[in-house]
């Protein structure tokens, strides 16, 4: 058995078109493994999709997808079994943030980040157990934040959502552990995205702050995610269940 070999394994990304979702997705490429990329904007992930597969020579499916429609995520199921006949991994990386004061903050916009990022999740988890459960096991991550673990003053929302997915992952670790499922998450530091790239600019001090708390002194890369992506996605992790990995550069350790 190779550890970290996925070669003839399949994995689905949400919001796999960019940002840490294109990250996650190149690095399980990298590792030989088919890739399902599923997100709302079509033509970025045609682009995305066929730089893969020149990159890797992986097959890429490429699925319109809004994680809030449970339709729309069972179509997607369909889709992948049609196509590879197997799901082997999901990675629950959509998600949206508003960033505002709680005062501010409306309860359609609440409800949407809550529907994206947490039901969006669970939706795609409970859609994919019968395929992994009768495949003989799978492996799901699911992506959190440092919000996970600490407060922000516009992040209300986004922090009860990603706190959710750490209890959510948990939950699922220790249902699904006699399915021989393995559930994960990755909580990110400060990656250097084109939503962080906004953050900086509506957040003064932001880029000084993560800076000076980050004991790596650097933001994150979405190719920083990779390791990790790929030890959760593979055999090596075959007896971690229910864990939340902080991918920070040290942000969490460091008072």
């Amino acid at each position: 058995m190779k550890l970290f070999d996925l070669k003839g394994k399949v994995a689905i990304i949400t919001g796999g078109n960019g940002g840490i979702g294109l990250g996650i997705a190149r690095g399980l490429s990298s590792v030989g493994c088919d890739i399902v990329i599923a997100a709302r904007n079509s033509s970025k992930t045609a682009e995305s999709a066929e730089a893969i597969r020149d990159d890797y020579g992986v097959r890429v499916l490429e699925v319109e997808l809004d994680v809030r429609e449970q339709d729309n995520v069972e179509s997607m199921m369909k889709r992948t079994l049609d196509a590879y006949n197997r799901i082997d991994v999901l990675v629950n990386n959509a998600g949206i943030n508003i960033r505002k004061m709680p005062q501010d903050l409306s309860s359609a916009e609440y409800d949407e980040i809550l529907d994206i990022n947490l039901r969006g999740a669970f939706l795609c988890a409970k859609a994919v157990y019968p395929s992994m459960k009768a495949g003989g096991g799978g492996k799901i991550i699911n992506i959190g934040s440092m919000t996970s673990l600490f407060g922000g003053p516009k992040l209300m929302a986004y922090g009860a959502s990603k706190g959710g997915i750490v209890s959510m992952t948990k939950a699922l670790a220790s249902a699904w552990a006699v399915d021989n499922i393995q559930v994960n998450a990755i909580l990110p530091g400060w990656i250097d995205t084109n939503l962080t790239r906004r953050a900086r600019v509506e957040i003064q001090g932001l880029n000084t702050q993560v800076l000076t708390r980050t004991p790596i002194a650097r933001w994150g890369k979405p190719e920083d995610l990779q390791g990790a992506a790929i030890f959760l996605a593979a055999a090596a992790s075959d007896f971690v269940t229910g864990v939340a990995l902080p991918v920070d550069g040290g942000y969490s350790a460091n008072i």
